[in-house]
């Protein structure tokens, strides 16, 4: 990779700025590490966080950030718990349009990018997601050229025109390699995949539960994907003849997703590929997309769920380590979906502490009113047009069996 001297930004930042870059395996680290080293140039920035694999931000560098985000995966976590990381709570669908109406436009954006094409034009590679949004807004856009990243059919490619600065990459692009799953994850991905027909439309999150269904998968027909994330798990799928988007109305024949959050394995696939197509967050988690999904089935995870189907998804023990995010874009939309299925998924346990509880212990990020199917190791809760009593049944019998008579007790107690 290029070995010269980190890019110097001072020239093309202000006081007060609101600075984004892609997220996860698409941050653009020669930028965000010239960012940090030259911190001190800048006597304040705002700095809007997706989700972190680098670890490259970090609490001292507070001296001259302020940090957003809408989650706290990754390295947001330490960020959190020194109670720096100012969280908007808001669905992906609305999360930048929102931010803007508040008065929290983005103004700088950081975009890691192909090598230009045979049109002289720049593939955003690994995301378009938020960025296709933030783009928009900006007032100057840096372009990180890594000839690493794939060039992926997306939404748009950026004309050089539209590129303030170029500034060639001196790291190879980040990976997020599958994590093998646990006894207990291969348990709820074998429940998962028994909802899910031939002809279904997934959306995943990521984590070992999304990988590991996906894999579970490759004996089905006519398999479409629509989704924020995608892991390598989706080359399985393709390769297996599984996944054809065949049945979708929208966007036949192509999988549709936000980010490539995989390894070089996953971005060989997609590169030049016309079968997988990046868009951005109206496309991935807008209500018009959504809506044209039949068999839609939404796949998203939970810290807790309580009895009656509410869940959070944001906070454990007092530190923010979720998101909102898209689970309710994907879960309505499920719901709403001819033959779909809502599906929130969550191991019964964690340590000694159930996860299934009489009551939150956070914020409910996910209504009791939009909850679908619950998923543990131990069993599914279908919870749609159930009662109140028949879900306190039906999500005690998921939990795990060493507090299942302490729950009914407290279903007892709160009635």
């Amino acid at each position: 990779m290029h070995t010269d001297p980190l890019p110097d930004l001072t020239s093309y930042l202000r006081k007060g700025d609101t600075v984004m870059w892609g997220q996860a395996t698409a941050e653009p680290l020669t930028l965000t590490r010239a960012l940090v080293e030259q911190r001190a140039c800048f006597a304040r920035l705002n700095l809007f966080l997706g989700i972190d694999l680098s670890g490259t931000l970090r609490p001292e560098h507070s001296d001259h950030f302020r940090f957003m985000s809408y989650c706290g995966a990754g390295g947001n976590r330490a960020l959190a718990r020194a109670g720096l990381l100012d969280i908007f709570p808001t669905p992906y669908s609305q999360l930048l349009c929102e931010m803007a109406h508040a008065g929290n436009r983005i103004d700088v954006v950081f975009v890691q990018v192909a090598e230009a094409d045979d049109d002289g034009l720049h593939s955003l590679g690994l995301a378009n997601d938020l960025l296709i949004e933030a783009i928009g807004q900006a007032r100057v856009v840096i372009a990180e050229v890594n000839p690493d990243v794939p060039r992926t059919y997306g939404e748009r490619r950026l004309h050089p025109d539209e590129i303030d600065v170029f500034v060639p990459a001196a790291f190879a692009p980040l990976e997020s390699p599958y994590s093998v799953p646990s006894p207990h994850e291969e348990r709820i991905a074998e429940h998962v995949a028994s909802l899910i027909e031939d002809g279904a439309t997934l959306q995943v999150g990521f984590g070992g539960v999304a990988e590991a269904t996906l894999k579970l998968l490759t004996n089905r027909k006519d398999l479409g994907i629509h989704s924020g994330i995608v892991g390598d798990a989706l080359v399985d799928l393709a390769d297996s003849g599984a996944l054809t988007n065949a049945r979708k109305k929208r966007n036949t024949g192509r999988s549709v997703v936000g980010v490539l959050m995989g390894t070089k394995r996953l971005y060989d696939y997609a590169d030049r590929n016309p079968d997988i197509v990046l868009r951005g967050t109206r496309e991935t988690h807008g209500a018009e997309a959504l809506r044209s999904i039949d068999r839609f089935v939404a796949i998203n995870s939970a810290i807790e769920v309580d009895l009656t189907g509410q869940a959070n998804s944001e906070v454990a023990n007092g530190d923010y380590l979720g998101a909102v995010g898209g689970a309710p874009d994907f879960l309505r939309a499920a719901h709403l979906s001819r033959g779909g299925v809502p599906i929130l998924a969550l191991r019964s346990t964690v340590g000694e502490r159930s996860r299934i509880v009489a009551s939150l212990s956070g914020p409910t990020s996910t209504a009791r009113c939009d909850a679908g199917v619950i998923v543990t190791e131990y069993g599914i809760a279908d919870l749609r047009g159930c009662s109140l009593a028949e879900r306190v049944r039906r999500m005690i019998a998921i939990a795990d069996p060493r507090h299942r008579l302490q729950l009914e007790r407290q279903a007892y107690a709160n009635r």
